[in-house]
């Protein structure tokens, strides 16, 4: 096992070296930018206390006070829908003594601190705080939870902790050109799953946005339902995201319109999307479903996964049957639960095989091209006086 034998200046340089290059050039990073300490310090200030990030579909929260639990650069948060059915977030951390407030997901008609009973209405004012009277100048009214900036897009709650970042819509246009026809924001959320794996968290992001694994480590699932070749990549790079469409074969169980999804034609009733939105927010958008990842990270090492699928509005009205329901979406998690558990094994073990002696770099393949355009926005956000 190495030390660090770079410096973070000499890996950031090398970065920038090679994101600004061209594709057929294009080599990985080296090892240690996965698990330099420095490096990842650098990452929470640059990047995950500055862009957006994604807690996951607004449509599993779809009632007033459903809520769910996540964090920003280890800042804990709440997203909850209010009175008026908007969602908001607040800090999840207890205006009295610091404790943190919901756990997981649910409902609740108010917040309310396991600690000291502190109560919060869904709007993160504070309207109960019991045995104050002789604390001089106590006025609950003028206590509220902070709030995180929140912008729902095309069916996706993201937050920030940036006053100043540019909103989502405008960062998204190009690909909401490309996604709108699926109208996801309708998809049914089925299952909402969180783990913890054994890498860093920019391995899980290169590994899920490249299909040149997917014969090989999916050969079991995914991989033989579609052709390495068809994988179409946009002609453009752009600053927040990037994608690939791929069409699936006439063998693929999942990934086809259903009979009664009216707005898809043509090759776009076989064809799914794969969008990541850098940093951590990724997804395959399917005709017939969609199933996502949301990743944060915890030191250099290990990944705090948010893992969820969702269905397309027709398919779930096909399910008229409770057990046919049961069924058939139990068949459809344990189907992705076991990509998951095929990619685990591999970006567990590129993260060990990083921190070997022998590790080195290797050249990308013209499959690798959106690992190429996640170095430019690494570099972007680390390198100084990037400009590729």
């Amino acid at each position: 096992m190495k030390n660090n034998a770079l410096s973070s200046k000499s890996l950031l340089n090398h970065l920038g070296k090679i994101a600004g290059g061209s594709l057929p050039d294009a080599t990985g990073a080296e090892p240690e930018l996965y698990w330099n300490e420095d490096i990842a310090a650098a990452e929470e200030q640059n990047i995950f206390r500055k862009d957006w990030v994604c807690p996951g579909l607004a449509a599993e929260i779809p009632n007033q006070g459903d809520y769910l639990t996540f964090s920003i650069a280890g800042e804990p948060i709440f997203c909850i829908r209010d009175k008026l059915g908007n969602v908001k977030s607040y800090s999840n951390v207890c205006r009295h003594r610091m404790m943190q407030l919901l756990d997981g997901s649910g409902t609740t008609a108010r917040v309310v601190c396991p600690y000291h009973a502190w109560s919060y209405d869904l709007n993160g004012q504070l309207i109960g705080a019991g045995h104050m009277e002789q604390s001089n100048g106590f006025d609950k009214s003028k206590i509220c939870l902070p709030e995180i900036r929140t912008e729902i897009w095309n069916g996706w709650i993201y937050v920030t902790l940036n006053p100043k970042a540019e909103n989502v819509r405008d960062l998204l246009a190009p690909l909401h050109k490309v996604v709108e026809r699926y109208q996801m924001q309708n998809y049914v959320p089925v299952v909402n799953e969180s783990h913890t794996w054994q890498t860093n968290w920019k391995l899980l992001t290169e590994n899920f946005m490249e299909g040149y694994h997917l014969p090989v480590a999916h050969k079991a699932t995914v991989g033989a339902w579609f052709s390495l070749n068809e994988t179409v990549f946009p002609k453009e790079t752009y600053d927040s995201f990037t994608y690939q469409t791929f069409m699936k074969t006439g063998d693929a169980v999942y990934g086809q319109a259903h009979p009664d999804n009216t707005t898809l034609k043509d090759e776009w009733r076989n064809t799914s999307v794969l969008p990541t939105v850098f940093p951590s927010h990724m997804y395959v958008l399917a005709p017939d479903h969609l199933w996502y990842l949301s990743l944060r990270p915890k030191g250099v090492g290990e990944v705090d996964i948010r893992f969820g699928v969702a269905i397309a509005p027709e398919v779930d009205a096909m399910l008229s049957f409770a057990d046919e329901r049961r069924d058939w979406i139990g068949s459809l998690v344990t189907f992705f639960e076991h990509v998951n558990k095929e990619d685990r094994k591999v970006v567990e073990g590129i993260y060990a095989g990083s921190r070997s002696s022998f590790a080195a770099p290797g050249q990308l393949s013209w499959l690798e091209r959106e690992i190429h355009d996640f170095q430019q926005y690494l570099a972007r956000r680390l390198v100084p006086n990037y400009q590729g």
